[in-house]
Order: structure tokens, then C-alpha cells, then sequence
């Protein structure tokens, strides 16, 4: 007797119901831990993503990218006092807490951290966080002196109070991303600093909340910080090795702009920030500039092979 077969169909198992992200906005340190260890009980991946608000595409492409990569992403929007000089644009930095709420809860983000001064600087704090010189003293440390003990002070409060696994920084700081990623190691913080590429206007012009203070004029100038930065990299491209003529040609460009008043132009050691003799290796070329009431700063990292093509 042969046995029928049987045709074999597959039942759909039950359908596990997405879970519903519903923003999650907390403004007090306590409360956020507190939340932040029940995630931690639970074995769920903890992506922080920190800002000073007035959010743009760049923000938004650490979010989605923690949102993949995480069961759980926190934003922080805090405008760090310690990090600014006494003329620099404090008072006047961009907020805008309404829209940026919107664009959390459509990214799903879990939780949005909205301390205040006292919140995160209580009568008697008495703690900066200082990293190594040869990461905090040359490029944007020249002219802000106090920008990055302001940085990686409250980085380092903002990762003991979420206790991440992976942080996500955009290329566009690429200075702050070496000095918190140090910062992150050296205090054994558990956590991986993660940097993503610059987001870009259609120009070319890196996305900045900074970029609301450029007027018609300046806007139409600014494109020329990118198209510095390609020329530099075409000019590694075909072999030019020699520092000093690579930084006059990207000065040459940004100054046919009359609107650019050039801060720095460097061609350093991406890893290091060392001074480069020949260009080789990864090369950091970084500008840091001012278009009226803005400034703006803007990087590229090319790969040159040692030995190659020497000029």
C-alpha cells in the first residue's frame, strides 16, 4: 500500500506586533537614569545621539542610523554653556524645541533628554574633563580655547547618565569625534563613539544649524568651502605631495569668495592631528571660516599611498 502524499503548506507563525515608539521627553537627570536602567535590565542596545537641537539632515542620519543599529535611541538636546567664549553666539544659538520634537517623533526616537543649566551644572559643580592637547590645542582649539574641555565635559556626563553602547557623531565635528572618542576609551565607558559621513546640501555646503545665519549673499559664497575641499582632494588625486602649495591653492579658492574671511585652512594627520612634511597617509584637510555672522568649519579625509606621485 503506498501511503498518499500529503502536500506539506506552511502555517504563518503569530505575528509579533511592532513596538509602539513613543517619544519620551525628560528634562531631569534622575529620571533618565532610572529609565535607562530598566533598558539595561532588559538587555536592550542603548544608541545615544547628542545635539544642541536645532536639528537638520545630519542630525537625523545619526538617528536612523542609531534607530537600525539599536533597540533604544536617546537624543539629548542641550546648548552646553562651558563650550562657548564670552563672544560667541550663546544667547543667540538656534532653537527651535517645537519642530525639533516633530522630527523625533517622526523618527521614532524613544527618548528625547532636554536638561537644563542647573540640571547638568547644580550649584557646586566643580569637574571639566581635559583631554590631550595634541587633540584639543590645534584647529578649532586655537581660536576656542575652551571648546573642547566644554565638550568633552558634558560628553562624558551625557554617557554616564545613558550609558550607551555607541554614540554617533557626524564627520562634520571630525575634531570633537577624535577628542570624545579618546574620552570614551580612556574612561572605559563600554561605549563605541561612532562617526558618519557629512550631509551635504545639494551645493555642497555641509549642514549646519549655523547655516540659518547666512544671509542671501553669504549663502550663495559658502558653496565654496566644498568646492575648496575637492579641489584639494583632485590636487591628492593626481600627486601633489607638498603641504604649503596644497594650502594656498584651497586659500586661493576660498578668497576668490570676498565674503570669506578664512580662519584656518590646515592639511594634517587625520589620526593625529600632527603636522604633515609630506602628504601621506590619511590626510584630514579641515577649514574653519566666517561669512558674516557664521562660522562655519568643514573637512575632507583622503587616503594618500605613502611614497606615491611626489611633487
Amino acid at each position: 500500500m503506498i501511503a498518499e502524499k500529503v502536500p506539506v503548506t506552511t502555517q504563518p507563525g503569530p505575528v509579533k506586533p511592532k513596538r509602539a515608539s513613543q517619544l519620551k521627553i525628560i528634562p531631569a537627570a534622575k529620571e533618565l537614569q532610572t529609565v535607562v536602567e530598566r533598558w539595561r535590565r532588559g538587555r536592550k542596545k542603548i544608541g545615544l545621539v547628542p545635539t544642541m537641537g536645532a536639528l537638520h539632515d545630519g542630525h537625523l542620519s545619526l538617528i536612523r542610523e542609531a534607530r537600525k543599529t539599536c533597540d533604544r535611541v536617546i537624543v539629548s538636546i542641550y546648548v552646553n554653556p562651558i563650550q562657548f567664549g564670552p563672544q560667541e553666539d550663546l544667547a543667540d544659538y538656534p532653537r527651535d524645541a517645537k519642530r525639533d520634537i516633530r522630527l523625533l517623533r517622526a523618527e521614532k526616537v524613544d527618548c528625547l533628554f532636554t536638561p537644563t543649566d542647573e540640571e547638568m551644572y547644580p550649584a557646586g559643580f566643580d569637574t571639566r574633563v581635559v583631554v590631550n592637547e595634541k587633540y584639543t590645542k590645534p584647529l578649532c582649539g586655537e581660536s576656542r580655547p575652551q571648546l573642547f574641555v566644554g565638550v568633552a565635559t558634558v560628553v562624558a556626563k551625557l554617557l554616564a547618565l545613558t550609558r550607551p553602547q555607541r554614540a554617533f557623531f557626524g564627520q562634520k565635528d571630525y575634531q570633537q569625534c577624535l577628542v570624545v572618542t579618546r574620552l570614551a576609551a580612556d574612561l572605559n565607558t563600554g561605549c563605541e563613539i561612532v562617526m558618519l559621513p557629512v550631509v551635504r546640501e545639494t551645493d555642497g555646503l555641509a549642514k549646519s544649524s549655523r547655516n540659518v545665519y547666512l544671509n542671501e549673499d553669504e549663502r550663495r559664497a559658502a558653496p565654496a568651502i566644498y568646492q575648496a575641499l575637492k579641489l584639494a582632494e583632485g590636487m591628492l588625486q593626481v600627486g601633489e605631495r607638498n603641504p604649503q602649495a596644497l594650502l594656498e591653492a584651497v586659500r586661493k579658492r576660498l578668497r576668490s569668495e570676498s565674503l570669506i574671511q578664512i580662519e584656518y585652512v590646515s592639511a594634517k594627520n587625520a589620526d593625529t592631528l600632527e603636522d604633515l612634511n609630506i602628504l601621506a597617509g590619511r590626510v584630514l584637510v579641515a577649514i574653519a571660516v566666517r561669512l558674516g555672522k557664521a562660522r562655519l568649519i568643514d573637512n575632507s579625509i583622503v587616503a594618500v599611498p605613502t611614497g606615491s606621485g611626489s611633487k
